[in-house]
């Protein structure tokens, strides 16, 4: 990818690479499917899983957020438990559950069971990529994998949890297995990440999605580590990495120390707060999904808001605090970016 490629050059691998861009670019997580009518008509009667595995069904949904919202990104549209199905785990996506483990690690074999992946494991996934930077053109693809320790609490707890208490009591209880744990989902990231870039994939994003659930101490002693050594192994292919997770406010620090080379805020910290926490790195954030559903006259003044807060960073990029809500307004997502992409051009 030359340095003068309309791709290198898009507003968000130039934001993110903290360089002056022609506006503030625009994604939001989860765009692609939940809201959209088109998504669940295209995956009509496929489960999750089953839809992560079809370059087809991929391919068309990755584009269908580009198409209706006009976003200055893409990502890959897959699930953070896939590649966990290919390291040796029964995973299924139960709907309005999440991710189910049909049987929760609790010691040493449990551990043992999960197996390095491969790109011969995922042979769809390179062939959906290939084929989605070919239809992207100049806009980037993002690729994406859950974080150790987000991974590690679905397998530990057997499923979605408000407080990890099986997690956090391995962590102190049987810190061995633990780490031993947490560094095998080290791997299974590397790996899954690994295909995406090298397939084409123009940045990647490390979802920590549950990482508010810990204390900095904790998180410093029993997570950094592991999600370091993901963001490290990724540095040679010189592709942008993000780091986000949601309630981590106390963490955007430490979360900028493992390796980041830009953080994700969620709404609870404003972006020039998050700056002293963070340091001078490119932002990503962070309007309240909330407001989606609060009328434009609430919005409007909101997005100036973080517009102006964004400008203590190196580089922002505009998105939600958290994913699209499964219910929200379409046409209002679209207006959203449009906004921002017109109310902050250069």
């Amino acid at each position: 990818m030359s340095s003068t490629s309309p791709l290198d050059r898009s507003p968000y691998l130039l934001a993110a690479r903290g360089e002056r861009a022609p506006h503030t670019p625009v994604w939001f997580m989860r765009q692609a499917g939940r809201a959209l009518p088109e998504y669940h008509k295209v995956r009509e009667g496929i489960t999750m899983l089953e839809s992560c595995k079809r370059p087809d069904l991929v391919v068309e949904i990755t584009l269908q957020p580009v198409r209706r919202y006009g976003v200055d990104a893409a990502i890959f549209f897959s699930d953070i438990v896939t590649p966990l199905q290919f390291a040796g785990y029964d995973i299924e996506i139960k709907p309005g559950v999440g991710p189910v483990a049909a049987d929760p690690i609790r010691d040493a074999a449990g551990v043992a069971a999960v197996r390095p992946v491969t790109a011969a494991d995922v042979p769809f996934t390179t062939e959906a990529i290939q084929q989605l930077v070919s239809d992207l053109g100049g806009t980037p693809l993002i690729g994406f994998a859950g974080a150790p320790f987000t991974l590690a609490s679905y397998l530990v707890e057997g499923g979605p949890s408000k407080d990890f208490a099986k997690t956090k009591a391995m962590m102190h209880g049987q810190p061995d297995l633990w780490h031993a744990l947490a560094d095998r989902l080290a791997e299974v990231a590397i790996a899954f990440l690994s295909v995406q870039v090298e397939a084409g994939a123009s940045a990647i994003q490390l979802f920590d999605s549950w990482a508010g659930g810990l204390s900095p101490r904790d998180y410093e002693r029993f997570v950094l580590p592991h999600s370091a050594k993901v963001f490290e192994a990724l540095k040679p292919y010189g592709v942008p990495r993000v780091h986000f997770g949601v309630n981590t406010g106390e963490l955007l620090g430490l979360m900028s120390a493992a390796g980041a080379d830009v953080v994700g805020v969620d709404w609870r910290v404003p972006l020039d707060e998050a700056v002293r926490r963070v340091g001078p790195k490119p932002l990503q954030g962070n309007l309240d999904p909330a407001l989606l559903f609060a009328g434009w006259d609430a919005i409007e003044p909101e997005i100036d808001r973080i517009l102006e807060e964004g400008k203590a960073a190196p580089g922002h990029i505009f998105n939600l605090g958290h994913g699209v809500p499964p219910n929200a307004d379409p046409e209002v997502l679209a207006r959203v970016a449009k906004y921002v992409q017109t109310r902050s051009a250069v």
